[in-house]
């Protein structure tokens, strides 16, 4: 009997957010479990990449970050799942998540699609500000503290599982949308929300 080698799914994920929330700061923690506690140049065009095992499923998770607007669209069309970071110390970078949550929805011409709204630096503040907006938006919330490693591995782990609940809806939209109509003779319609707050 031959043992057939199971290549892990590789997903795209971008994690957005004003300057200084901890963008930075929560990639590295999830990918190498490391907080800086020096100077860092996100500027700097690293891989960050890991493999981890979600639900029984290996998955190559590549991890890309903004650097400024430059690439902005183009990270937005090439990820397939968004983290939306926000510092619970800066009401500014709170303000700026619808922003780029409509920008998202714009470049990939959807209603909905995989997001998460992070609020990081949990460690230094209790607010909970980001809890409503992420309901409007129809997103999951979970507050994080790259610091402290609180949250890190949910907040990418609800990400792909999001990613792949869009996914499954997606085929079988297509599978129903083959046929010509939903269950029951139903039009088929999309019914996911595709947004978390983390």
């Amino acid at each position: 009997m031959t043992s057939r080698v199971q290549f892990p799914r590789e997903c795209q994920l971008v994690v957005f957010g004003v300057g200084g929330v901890g963008k930075s700061a929560l990639k590295l923690q999830f990918v190498q479990n490391h907080f800086m506690t020096t100077e860092y140049d996100p500027t700097v065009d690293e891989a960050y990449i890991k493999q981890c095992i979600i639900d029984d499923e290996v998955v190559r998770l590549n991890v890309n970050e903004e650097y400024g607007n430059m690439y902005r669209e183009r990270l937005m069309r090439m990820g397939e799942g968004f983290l939306i970071v926000y510092s619970i110390t800066s009401r500014a970078s709170f303000g700026e998540i619808s922003s780029f949550h409509q920008q998202i929805l714009r470049v990939r011409d959807q209603a909905a699609f995989p997001v998460i709204v992070v609020a990081n630096k949990c460690d230094l503040e209790r607010e909970r500000q980001g809890r409503k907006l992420a309901k409007r938006l129809g997103c999951i919330f979970i507050e994080a503290s790259a610091k402290e490693h609180t949250n890190v591995d949910e907040v990418f782990t609800n990400l792909v599982r999001e990613i792949r609940r869009l996914n499954k809806e997606q085929a079988s939209e297509r599978q129903a949308m083959a046929s010509g109509v939903g269950s029951g003779g139903q039009d088929v319609t999309r019914r996911w929300s595709g947004c978390v707050v983390l």
